[in-house]
């Protein structure tokens, strides 16, 4: 199946922006030929959703096949152009929960969490609440409203099995100056990780575009179809015999960048359960840790940076690598 043309923005798991998210577009592969619009658009949703969802998008007009509204059991052809427009979700249920956060930095307009491993960002299937919307919204009571109710605040976003900063609005205009600096690419982060492999040069650049995996449409990979330019720095930190710990720099922010790009290096990071190697050394989700954070503030124009060290789990399987 081929890749987006344009999806949910910046959506990146290694943190990004909501940009040109209203519409979602696919050019269908000639082996979706004859396949059902409402499987093909199930199997093609970046998160998870239910059939009868996308039967009801259709049945609402949110669909459509070269321009032209179309219904469930339209059978696709090769070069057809799906475009689907969703409004913002509704989340009624969705509760302020009292659930612990550390707090680096906070103010009026901004806030800076530093997110352990494990937590998911935002509600989605199968994560209803435990999220770091539902801790933000007990905590602050005034994000953002840009995003809708399922993700008030939130403008960019780190994988649940991620660690570190992450920055969520307070206010509409902050949210709209955040967004446009992850846009323009000036927001720094940096990331610490664990990737299997002797990382032969001690700096290097990947700069290589990633999309959809055509063989797995949740999962991402380097291509060149359908794909957005991809670029990661890394600097070595330290050799650890068959692992190295690096330093990464995202200059663009893509869904598993990091990931995706550690893996196309031969370096998958240690841990990953969806890149990563099932032998040898591993830990509880993929050694990776936002450990820097900055930005432009909305209301003072001060650039503002902070930083997080590595959590206990990550530190653990350092010493573990270091006393082999």
């Amino acid at each position: 199946m081929n890749d987006l043309n344009k999806d949910f923005g910046e959506l990146a798991a290694e943190g990004a922006s909501e940009e040109d998210k209203d519409v979602t577009q696919w050019t269908v592969a000639a082996e979706n030929a004859k396949e059902r619009i409402d499987k093909y658009i199930t199997e093609a949703w970046e998160e998870e959703i239910s059939r009868s969802q996308v039967q009801l998008w259709i049945t609402n007009g949110h669909v459509s096949v070269n321009g032209a509204p179309v219904k469930a059991n339209y059978k696709l052809s090769a070069g057809d152009i799906v475009a689907i427009s969703v409004p913002e979700p509704e989340v009624t249920d969705l509760v302020p929960e009292d659930i612990p956060l550390d707090v680096v930095y906070e103010d009026s307009d901004v806030i800076v969490i530093n997110k352990p491993r494990g937590m998911v960002v935002h509600p989605a299937a199968g994560h209803p609440s435990g999220t770091l919307v539902n801790a933000l919204m007990y905590h602050c009571k005034d994000l953002s409203g840009i995003n809708g109710e399922i993700r008030p605040g939130i403008v960019h976003r780190i994988d649940k099995d991620t660690s570190g900063l992450i920055m969520s609005a307070k206010n509409d205009a902050s949210h709209a100056s955040l967004a446009a600096q992850l846009k323009e690419h000036s927001v720094t982060r940096r990331y610490i990780a664990v990737v299997h492999g002797n990382v032969s040069h001690d700096k290097g650049t990947v700069d290589a575009p990633i999309g959809r995996d055509p063989h797995d449409r949740k999962l991402y990979t380097v291509t060149e179809k359908n794909s957005k330019k991809s670029v990661t720095h890394f600097t070595v930190l330290e050799r650890l015999g068959d692992c190295t710990l690096l330093e990464l720099q995202l200059e663009t922010g893509r869904t598993h960048q990091i990931r995706v790009h550690m893996k196309f290096i031969g370096h998958p990071l240690v841990g990953d359960p969806v890149y990563g190697r099932s032998k040898g050394i591993t830990m509880n989700g993929q050694a990776l840790h936002a450990a820097k954070l900055g930005f432009v503030h909305p209301s003072t124009g001060e650039y503002m940076e902070y930083s997080r060290p590595i959590p206990a789990d990550m530190e653990d399987l350092l010493l573990q690598l270091r006393s082999r």
